[in-house]
């Protein structure tokens, strides 16, 4: 089974989330971890290859986790937040990205 890395304050954010979604989120993230997909999913190719997102839906919300597991045998999970639009605002995938040079950049 994989560890889990969160950066920056990506965990302090999923530890913000309601109840509910942070037990869905450990739940898909295990999933990961044991080599299987999460139920909801899809490629962030706009941050780098090999990133994904978990996409979770609750209480009327949207909740992201964006993580990438090509790095050695580790699940790095770049960042979360809830997600107020449709689209991924500029903003939070600026940060991802960011984290992503600088996970980079430390291996």
């Amino acid at each position: 089974m994989k560890d889990v890395d969160f950066r920056g304050d990506s965990l302090d954010q999923i530890r913000s989330f309601p109840t509910e979604v942070q037990s869905d989120i450990g739940y898909q993230l295990h999933q990961v971890q044991i080599g299987e997909e999460p139920d909801s999913w899809k490629p962030m190719k706009t941050i780098g290859p090999g990133v994904k997102e978990i996409r979770i839906a609750a209480t009327g919300n949207q909740y992201r986790a964006i993580y990438i597991t090509k790095i050695g045998d580790t699940v790095y999970i770049l960042h979360a937040f809830q997600k107020k639009t449709q689209k991924t605002s500029k903003k939070d995938i600026d940060l991802a990205k960011k984290r992503m040079k600088e996970l980079k950049e430390s291996k």
